[in-house]
């Protein structure tokens, strides 16, 4: 029996929380200049704290970096210690699911964002299973390679997915389309996936650390039928190019309930180029909590926007803009740091 023949779905991001998990930045290839390692926790932190306005919040921390982290992190943040290679909960972490009485999980087979040189997954390969366990939720084992910034849904049977991370070779070699979004929605209780071509150009090598295309950066629902888009207004920019594409393809989709979807376009930052690569920078990659929307910022012109348009999408919520740069230039953003454990 599979998570959704059990009665289990993902719901959809908006829907209440009982907690935020997230992982504490350790001495790994990713921070692996001690000034970066410490940016970076400075910058998880500040997150945490956002999201702690609003929610609990529990940081994994590797073997003895509690103490440490707990002086960062404040009071109300909570902390447990469990081996860990890399700092990217989303994607690490487990995918929580619920049929209204009991929390569940998917433990998606996790290889390092397709075995890329610098990664390094013996711990995070294990993370979810135990971080589940941590939450008391019914946990199912799937044996598709997956993260969990490559998927987004809206709560009533549709998911976004991006053909270079499901279908990649680097993920799931032999796997067909339709082998995959059968596994996407026996796991996630989904019924339509709707497909982007790819993620955004600094996403991939050789740019620097990155996904090989989540989706999370790229597009996400606002509510059942409306997605957020990433847009690139800048035609210098190869994402310029990237995001008419996906602009287009996501305008004359439909989804799981017949409606068409409604995309509300958010402008890149103005900036260009980032630690000497394209940059890839986006408000998209957002994190809504328990009435707060933590918003992605880059101290530029178009940070307030970006938070007006958030704003607008959601009135009943704070918007909180956090500096994001230093998460950024580790790969991802603030999406990318945490996850959400639903209430049940």
């Amino acid at each position: 029996m599979s998570a959704a023949d059990d009665g289990f779905r993902m719901p959809a991001e908006w829907a209440p929380h009982e907690r935020t998990w997230m992982a504490w930045p350790g001495p790994n290839p990713t921070f692996d200049d001690p000034e970066d390692l410490a940016a970076s926790r400075i910058a998880w932190a500040s997150v945490a704290r956002a999201i702690d306005r609003f929610e609990p919040v529990t940081v994994v921390c590797g073997p003895g970096q509690s103490a440490d982290a707990r002086a960062l992190l404040g009071p109300g943040v909570q902390t447990v210690e469990r081996e860990l290679d890399d700092a990217w909960m989303r994607d690490i972490g487990p995918t929580f699911l619920t049929d209204g009485r009991e929390l569940a999980a998917v433990d998606w087979t996790f290889n390092g964002w397709g075995a890329q040189s610098w990664a390094r997954w013996e711990h995070d390969a294990k993370i979810a299973a135990q971080v589940a366990d941590l939450a008391g939720a019914r946990t199912y084992a799937s044996r598709l390679v997956n993260e969990g910034g490559g998927i987004h849904v809206d709560g009533e049977g549709t998911v976004l997915l991006t053909e270079t991370v499901q279908l990649g070779p680097e993920r799931n070699p032999g796997w067909t389309r339709e082998e995959v979004e059968a596994e996407i929605h026996a796991m996630l209780g989904t019924r339509k996936a709707v497909w982007l071509p790819r993620g955004l150009t600094g996403d991939y090598p050789p740019q620097g650390f990155g996904t090989l295309g989540h989706v999370d950066i790229v597009a996400a629902f606002a509510r059942p039928g409306v997605v957020v888009a990433h847009h690139q207004p800048d035609p210098a920019h190869p994402d310029h190019e990237v995001t008419k594409e996906t602009i287009g393809l996501l305008k004359a989709q439909t989804d799981a309930q017949g409606r068409r979807l409604e995309v509300v376009e958010v402008a890149a930052p103005t900036v260009l180029e980032a630690d000497g690569h394209w940059a890839d920078y986006s408000y998209i990659n957002h994190y809504l909590c328990n009435g707060g929307v933590v918003l992605c910022a880059f101290d530029d012109p178009r940070d307030e926007l970006a938070a007006e348009v958030f704003r607008r999408l959601f009135p009943e919520r704070t918007v909180t803009l956090v500096d994001a740069r230093t998460i950024f230039s580790g790969g991802g953003g603030i999406h990318c740091i945490t996850q959400q454990q639903p209430r049940v």
